[in-house]
């Protein structure tokens, strides 16, 4: 259903080392740029930016907002949180684990990344 992600970042090597790590345990593929201001990953022909805000203002978080990403199983979900806080991500709300949301059992985890945006990766059980 999605075609791409776009966050903002006031440090894109700070979060470069942090993406680097997630997208290495989810098998995501880094697209060099010729822009300085991007840094872009791609699976399955869906993308991933991270970007200096194009009207040259600070990167803020969405209050509210969450990035969803599906994971093959539970060790992948574990192994992508463990990347993250290694990586200079900070682990929210509860520990990795199983929860039921919408009627559906999941195997979810949550970081955010090193400007504050909300990550969850999550594997269907």
């Amino acid at each position: 259903m999605l075609s791409h992600v776009v966050v903002g970042s006031n440090d894109l090597k700070k979060a470069k080392a942090f993406y680097d790590a997630l997208f290495d345990v989810m098998g995501a593929e880094f697209c060099p740029q010729d822009n300085p201001d991007r840094v872009v990953y791609q699976k399955d022909g869906q993308i991933f930016i991270i970007t200096r805000p194009i009207n040259g203002e600070a990167a803020t978080v969405s209050n509210g907002g969450t990035i969803g990403l599906a994971l093959p199983s539970a060790e992948a979900v574990r192994a992508w949180h463990e990347a993250g806080v290694g990586a200079g991500g900070k682990s929210i709300e509860n520990p990795p684990g199983e929860r039921t949301v919408m009627g559906m059992k999941l195997y979810l985890a949550y970081l955010r990344d090193p400007d504050g945006n909300k990550l969850c990766a999550f594997h269907k059980l």
